[in-house]
């Protein structure tokens, strides 16, 4: 079967798009796999796939994970799904809204960058002790879609992320589900740099949108950093995150960056 695609990636996490409107496409997990794949495929961290939405929403953007797992939410992927929507259907509007797994999400357009209000944030957990290879390890859980740990280090470049982001993905306590993982490290008020292992991609990405988030609103909670918060991901590129604090509640959570297409093209699944 041949697929007509779109690559597109936002600050680095990159995706394959495909325009599933007629919902004739049904792809297995081994094909999104493959597709995504970078030495026999594709190549990408993820696959976005537009279908129609409800009667509240213009779309609806579905997520699968390179491992071809689908997944509730991706931030950077909603980033690129709302261009890539309004590239191909030819929609005008200023802003739309699209369903996810985690719930419908707002996007608001600034040429060539997105703006993206995310779905409610909630199970936040502060200061919880870890016990790994590395010794006891204070760590931060919440989820901005999908599940993540926030880690604050000292020096990023003194992390092995591939060893210990994969020991905390898979540990116990974060089972049987397991989570995405955030290295952070503070540069100075409202500004951070992140790097970040992403379940089902099992690797470092050069950025993750959920995961910015999660780590601005983990920041706002221990240092006390207001909104905007600017965070500096692998690839260079700088993600902002904004929110309102209400009574100890994240309100109105978005994330604004870039949204690039990369290239078209056919392949065979």
């Amino acid at each position: 079967m041949k697929l007509n695609f779109l690559k597109m990636n936002g600050a680095g996490n990159d995706f394959v798009c495909l325009d599933n409107r007629a919902k004739k496409l049904r792809l297995t997990k081994k094909q999104i796999a493959k597709l995504c794949c970078r030495q026999f495929g594709v190549g990408a961290d993820g696959l976005l796939v537009l279908e129609p939405g409800s009667k509240l929403t213009d779309f609806r953007m579905r997520y699968y994970n390179a491992d071809g797992g689908e997944a509730e939410m991706c931030g950077n992927g909603a980033r690129c799904f709302a261009r890539f929507a309004q590239k191909v259907t030819g929609i005008r509007k200023k802003q739309i809204k699209f369903d996810t797994g985690a719930g419908p999400v707002g996007a608001e357009f600034f040429g060539k960058q997105v703006r993206v209000e995310l779905t409610s944030p909630h199970s936040m957990k502060l200061n919880q002790k870890i016990e790994t290879s590395q010794g006891t390890l204070t760590v931060n859980t919440i989820n901005t879609g999908v599940p993540h740990v926030v880690l604050f280090v000292e020096d990023l470049e003194k992390v092995d992320i591939q060893k210990l982001g994969a020991e905390l993905r898979y540990h116990k306590e974060f089972q049987p589900k397991g989570t995405n993982v955030n290295f952070a490290q503070v540069l100075g008020p409202g500004k951070i740099r992140v790097r970040t292992y992403e379940r089902g991609v099992e690797n470092e990405t050069l950025a993750c949108g959920t995961g910015v988030t999660a780590v601005a609103l983990i920041s706002s909670a221990v240092y006390g950093f207001q909104a905007p918060v600017s965070i500096t991901v692998l690839s260079g590129d700088v993600l902002k995150v904004l929110f309102k604090v209400n009574g100890g509640n994240f309100e109105s959570v978005k994330l604004h960056g870039p949204a690039d297409f990369t290239f078209k093209g056919e392949t065979d699944v």
